[in-house]
């Protein structure tokens, strides 16, 4: 019923806190699709992984930036987060909440997506014990390769493709 990437989205969101893969996976999904046909809930649900990402890490004002956009494109995007089982109104009113204590530079705690469908939170919890994590764990704060995954990748990859876009773009 769900996107497999989008459990693992869950998975990662709710169990080990790992904003950035949450981030990784749902890119990756979400480009799949073709240009022109892609779903922009992926990127409202990308961006609020990332704006945690950053809230966590103290920036601020990168942390605003993407929690509004992830507000802007998710208000617009209401069937669509219904039928990925999470409450419209709850999310949107949590996301609110939590542009307010970055804007206010409020120190960063866990959320939980608001759920509605109980099998897909069953589903997560499964999984996350699985895999060793337990579903809305708030000890993130903990394990410093959270806050700095963004400088353990090879990014050799993400820079190739952003030099093949930008020749493509020049050769037009």
């Amino acid at each position: 019923m769900y996107p497999n990437a989008y459990i693992e989205y869950l998975i990662h969101f709710h169990g080990d806190r790992d904003y950035f893969e949450c981030h990784e996976i749902l890119e990756e999904y979400w480009k799949e699709e073709p240009r022109g046909q892609r779903k922009p809930h992926w990127v409202g649900l990308i961006q609020i992984a990332v704006s945690l990402y950053h809230q966590r890490r103290g920036n601020w004002k990168g942390a605003a930036r993407m929690m509004e956009h992830a507000l802007a494109i998710l208000q617009k995007e209401e069937a669509a987060v219904r039928e990925l089982g999470l409450d419209y109104e709850s999310l949107l009113r949590l996301l609110g909440n939590q542009l307010d204590d970055i804007i206010h530079q409020r120190a960063y705690k866990s959320i939980m997506l608001p759920i509605a469908d109980s099998e897909l939170t069953e589903t997560c919890i499964r999984q996350c014990e699985k895999l060793g994590f337990q579903f809305g764990s708030d000890s993130d704060m903990a394990n410093l390769s959270l806050l700095h995954r963004h400088t353990l990748r090879d990014r050799s990859e993400v820079i190739a493709e952003r030099q093949r876009q930008l020749q493509k773009r020049k050769q037009r």
